[in-house]
């Protein structure tokens, strides 16, 4: 039940990541928010989530992971009523930053949990498990989206926007369930040597997620105003601050946010590295293929949703398979992972190109299908392959480090594919904008299948 419990949570995050993709629509038209106020209603929450995971997880090491959990999961049901009853765009912007807040005190202590509580066999299924809810949460939170906008059960209440408010008043009862399993399931774990919190590289962290991500994500809906290029400009310099403060800290013994001596790990830094890419390119095909399906083919939000149920059942299938397969395989499974995706974003670049007029659900299906087995094979094994050598007592650190990077690389990729295919379609229209866009995609698969043969062969 505590390992149920700790899997919910680390689901909700995720899911609100995307559930939010196919009620775009409904919100612009409710609440008329225009196109740079949509761009802040998704990237606000990605922001304050990849901002504050590693944050989050120092807490946890200090304070008590349980403890930050039950905040952390107390604090996501009210922002996300906060979210459901916002009267405007502004304030359901502010309340969905407050939401990935909340995310990131209670995500990094799932990873931390599994981590600290479990050993050896009961690890790599927790880990297994881990993934597979991961990666089943980021498809399964649009087709959720799409049933619930669709369905509108609040419609008595709120008229024509009870389906997009019925997206985030979801959760509120969810996290109340989560919080009565987490008060008596989950045990308290904490690091054996807490460190204190680094004041100026948690600083220099957000720094430099919010002067590359921001104007990414903003800078298209905006119109590329002055400060989003003075935004970029500032990028590589406050992140290299960031590295030579934390490398300074490990050097005099003090506690640095992302100990260097972590990422001096061979395992952490090579999953890393293909963590980065794979997001990027699901990031962005989530947010794609939802424009595309509701704007391009006329879908309604329940048929686009429901366009992707192949994907995540596919996923989930691969996920089960994996621990055996890896067993056997090693960290092969990855390669063979990111070969299948790449064949299934090709199948569907063909489809869409060749059958465009009068494409459905049942034409996407091969398509979906195939990339999301290849995307189980990846994920939850690269998961496994982060956190293999990393320390008890850094749990959460580690924890933190490879939720941030991954929250953050989905981020820039609904910002680099989401902002390269809208720029596409006044041009090309929305058939070749999503081909084009899909070819795009292939490139961070093929990143992804070469540096999976830099992987360790056998996975802890």
């Amino acid at each position: 039940m505590g390992l149920f419990t700790v899997l919910l949570g680390a689901a909700l995050p995720l899911i609100d990541f995307f559930i939010v993709n196919v009620a775009l629509p409904t919100i612009d038209r409710d609440l008329d928010a225009g196109p740079a106020l949509l761009e802040l209603v998704v990237a606000g929450y990605g922001l304050a989530y990849a901002v504050l995971l590693v944050l989050g997880g120092r807490l946890g090491d200090m304070a008590g992971r349980r403890r930050l959990f039950l905040a952390g999961m107390a604090a996501f049901g009210i922002t996300s009523l906060a979210c459901g009853l916002a009267p405007d765009a502004w304030t359901l912007v502010g309340a969905r930053v407050a939401q990935g807040a909340a995310a990131a005190l209670m995500l990094p202590q799932v990873l931390a949990t599994i981590q600290a509580a479990t050993r050896g066999p009961h690890r790599a299924r927790a880990m297994s498990l881990y993934g597979a809810t991961a990666g089943l949460s980021m498809v399964a939170g649009q087709i959720l989206g799409g049933v619930l906008v669709a369905a509108a059960p609040l419609s008595s209440v709120f008229g024509e926007s009870a389906g997009w408010r019925a997206v985030f008043l979801v959760n509120v009862p969810v996290a109340a369930v989560g919080l009565v399993l987490a008060a008596r399931a989950v045990p308290e774990t904490r690091s054996d040597r807490p460190a204190p919190v680094d004041v100026p590289g948690t600083l220099l962290l957000a720094l430099s997620l919010v002067t590359l991500l921001a104007p990414l994500t903003e800078g298209r809906a905006a119109g590329w105003p002055l400060w989003t290029w003075l935004s970029l400009a500032l990028f590589p310099f406050s992140a290299y601050a960031f590295y030579r403060v934390e490398r300074r800290a490990d050097r005099l013994g003090r506690a640095p946010l992302v100990p260097p001596s972590l990422l001096r790990l061979d395992s952490l830094r090579r999953g890393l590295a293909l963590v980065v890419p794979f997001s990027i390119g699901f990031g962005g095909f989530m947010f794609v293929i939802a424009v595309a399906l509701q704007q391009g083919l006329r879908l309604g939000p329940a048929a686009a949703g429901l366009s992707l149920a192949p994907m995540a059942l596919a996923f989930f299938g691969a996920s089960l398979a994996g621990p055996r397969l890896v067993r056997r395989h090693g960290s092969r499974v990855v390669t063979a992972g990111g070969l299948i995706q790449g064949a299934g974003i090709a199948v569907l670049a063909l489809t869409a190109h060749l059958a465009w007029d009068g494409l459905g659900p049942w034409g996407l299906l091969p398509g979906v299908a195939v990339a999301g087995l290849g995307q189980g094979l990846q994920l939850p094994v690269l998961f496994r392959i982060v956190l293999s050598d990393v320390p008890p007592e850094k749990a959460g650190v580690g924890g933190g480090v490879m939720t941030t990077t991954q929250q953050a690389a989905l981020a820039l990729g609904v910002a680099t594919l989401g902002t390269l295919f809208l720029a596409l379609v006044p041009g090309l229209g929305m058939r070749d904008a999503l081909v084009v866009t899909l070819v795009a995609q292939l490139a961070t698969v093929a990143l992804t299948v070469g540096l999976s043969l830099r992987l360790p062969r056998t996975v802890a």
